[in-house]
């Protein structure tokens, strides 16, 4: 068996439907972050598109933390069209700048109370795929492998790119790449191999938007955080 073919074989026992919908929400992410790198708002109807699909075929393929991160996806996608439309300049576009201490400061308890909320999910985890029956089921972590610990850390890390992206805030293009190329390998081992290609771009992309958004800093924000 090739390389081309072990990354076909889990397909074999898929459904059209859920191989139409990852390739479908993996087109509409891509568009939709090209469209974030250029600082365009059509970057949130587009995204919302790929987020829903994707909290349905998370959720079918058992990565709780990342299914709830698509759900959080949709609903701050809705808070940042918001947000974007209110500081729109020519051609729908928006201005960046850096993050505050305050704002990592929050960062970091979002961070903490992502990881602990997703924990908690998988806890109950068993108890969910019994159709959320507690007869005759034993609760714990310890039915969990590295990556649902690895879908815990990048659900956690994606919160709060997405919260510091609606504010406009540079670092968030970091986040996004080092939480993209986490998932690449973690997708693979759960058998989504197209999803694992759109992080692939993706980390392509978020580095490509640091640099992009890097050319359009406020003059007044454009100096480190000490």
């Amino acid at each position: 068996m090739n390389f081309i073919e072990l990354l076909a074989e889990p397909y074999k026992t898929y459904e059209n439907w859920q191989i139409a919908l990852e390739v479908i929400g993996t087109l509409f992410g891509i568009v939709s972050v090209f469209f974030s790198i250029r600082k365009n708002i059509l970057y949130y109807p587009i995204g919302i598109v790929s987020t829903s699909i994707y909290v349905v075929l998370l959720y079918r393929f058992g990565l709780l933390g990342d299914m709830l991160i698509n759900f959080y996806y949709t609903v701050m996608s809705i808070y940042g069209w918001v947000l974007w439309s209110r500081h729109t300049t020519d051609n729908f576009h928006i201005e960046a700048s850096r993050a505050t201490k305050r704002e990592w400061k929050i960062s970091a308890m979002l961070f903490c109370a992502s990881f602990l909320l997703v924990l908690l999910v998988y806890y109950f985890k068993p108890a969910i795929d019994n159709g959320f029956s507690m007869k005759s089921i034993d609760l714990g972590i310890n039915h969990l492998d590295w990556a649902n610990w690895m879908d815990m850390f990048t659900t956690s890390l994606f919160l709060i790119a997405m919260w510091l992206q609606a504010k406009r805030r540079i670092e968030c293009w970091i986040l996004w790449t080092i939480g993209n190329i986490i998932c690449i390998p973690m997708m693979i081992y759960k058998g989504l191999v197209i999803s694992s290609f759109q992080y692939f771009v993706f980390s392509i992309m978020a580095f490509a938007g640091w640099k992009e958004w890097q050319k359009t800093l406020r003059p007044r924000e454009n100096v480190p955080i000490p």
